[in-house]
């Protein structure tokens, strides 16, 4: 269920962010694909446990960059702009760097748990506990449709 906000900005519904977290999922498949061809070829890996730990900072870092980047220049990435949903600051501008890198680190631990879906239950605005944390606001774009009430307000 999508609802105001204080600000006036729509929270998109638990529906649309998970259906944009799994195609993000399916995205970071072949970014991770081409990251880890990468490390293979620049350590000239044979074996996947190889350098294990390694491989994971690097894997981690990349998603960083890959989340960081899209979150900095217009909030989206690539499924948040299929599902219509944008990172923006509480009181709806841009996020900052410090913001977006928290955001990040957070979204590991929460995401990865799976509290921050339970979390969202409970939130008053329906959002997740790493943009409590990071004074972030997950927000619609989709276009809304003016309901009969607004269209008689206004004729």
């Amino acid at each position: 269920m999508e609802r105001l906000l204080d600000n006036g900005l729509i929270s998109p519904s638990r529906k649309r962010r998970f259906a944009s977290m799994l195609y993000e999922s399916m995205l970071l498949f072949g970014v991770l694909f081409i990251a880890g061809y990468f490390f293979d070829t620049l350590t000239q890996s044979r074996h996947a446990l190889y350098l294990r730990e390694a491989r994971q900072w690097w894997f981690f870092a990349v998603l960083g960059l890959y989340f960081v980047w899209f979150w900095r220049h217009g909030g989206q990435t690539l499924a948040m702009k299929t599902w219509h949903i944008r990172l923006v600051k509480e009181n709806g501008e841009h996020v900052g760097l410090a913001q977006a890198i928290l955001r990040y680190v957070l979204c590991w631990f929460f995401n990865l748990t799976g509290i921050a879906f339970v979390y969202s239950f409970f939130d008053k605005n329906g959002q997740f506990p790493q943009d409590r944390l990071a004074k972030t606001l997950l927000v619609s774009t989709k276009p809304r449709e003016r309901g009969i009430e607004e269209v008689m307000r206004h004729d």
